[in-house]
């Protein structure tokens, strides 16, 4: 049996992304001690294996968390399948280095570098025609509200410096409850930060009640382009948000 410490230090993650794990359900330790120590077996560091790979394919830790609960998966084939997407993955970031490096080249010389080698490396039509479907996926969802024509309104008008501020006070705010985050989501001090979070939307963009946040708080975790870009401040932010947002909208 390994102890949390001995856990996040063999996988090069912190003991409270583990505890995070934990209390989502995610990763349940075999067993906890009578001194509250959770303690880890193998097949818990295997668990840990698999999640970690699926991290790194960018699947949000609520779909990994179906996909391991499933019976069917695990084993070779899906650990194959797995390397396959790394592989991938892999591929398109050796092709942006070596671009890089070239353009470092380029640069070093005094050269002009080919349009073509410059764009080698990125795949631009795909990502303009995601871009687009997903500025049209919004306006298809919201377009028709009042919050979407008042946020479309607001911010046109908003300059560098209005944006500047924007994301210094969203920043504050993700890195407050990132130091939260071994809290319960009903803790004083996090339901204020989700108070603020409220007030910023509000601020900025529109009127928001609580639907409308409890709704912001399931389309956080629901979309994994949102849990990928609020969970860059911390493993599991994402679903600890929405967490606290579902007591916060409760009251």
């Amino acid at each position: 049996m390994y102890k949390v410490k001995e856990m996040a230090e063999m996988a090069g993650i912190s003991v409270r992304t583990l505890h995070h794990y934990d209390r989502i359900g995610l990763l349940i330790p075999k067993k906890v001690g009578e001194n509250g120590y959770r303690l880890y077996s193998e097949e818990n560091i295997s668990q840990l294996q698999q999640i970690l790979f699926l991290r790194e394919l960018d699947f949000s830790l609520e779909t990994i968390k179906e996909m391991m609960a499933d019976p069917s998966f695990g084993g070779v084939d899906a650990l194959g399948r797995q390397r396959e997407l790394l592989l991938k993955k892999r591929n398109r970031l050796d092709r942006i280095i070596t671009a890089l490096d070239e353009t470092i080249t380029a640069r070093q010389e005094g050269k002009v570098m080919e349009k073509k080698k410059m764009f080698d490396a990125f795949d631009m039509k795909e990502i303009e025609e995601h871009q687009e479907k997903y500025a049209a996926e919004v306006k298809e969802r919201w377009g028709n509200t009042d919050a979407y024509r008042e946020s479309s309104r607001r911010t046109k008008k908003y300059g560098e410096k209005e944006w500047a501020a924007i994301k210094a006070e969203s920043e504050d705010i993700y890195k407050t409850l990132v130091s939260l985050m071994d809290s319960d989501p009903d803790d004083k001090a996090v339901q204020d930060q989700i108070e603020r979070w409220k007030q910023h939307m509000t601020k900025w963009f529109y009127q928001v009640n609580n639907e409308m946040l409890a709704g912001l708080g399931e389309m956080y975790v629901d979309d994994p382009r949102f849990t990928k870009n609020i969970d860059k401040y911390g493993e599991g932010l994402a679903v600890f948000i929405r967490d606290a947002i579902r007591v916060y909208c409760s009251k």
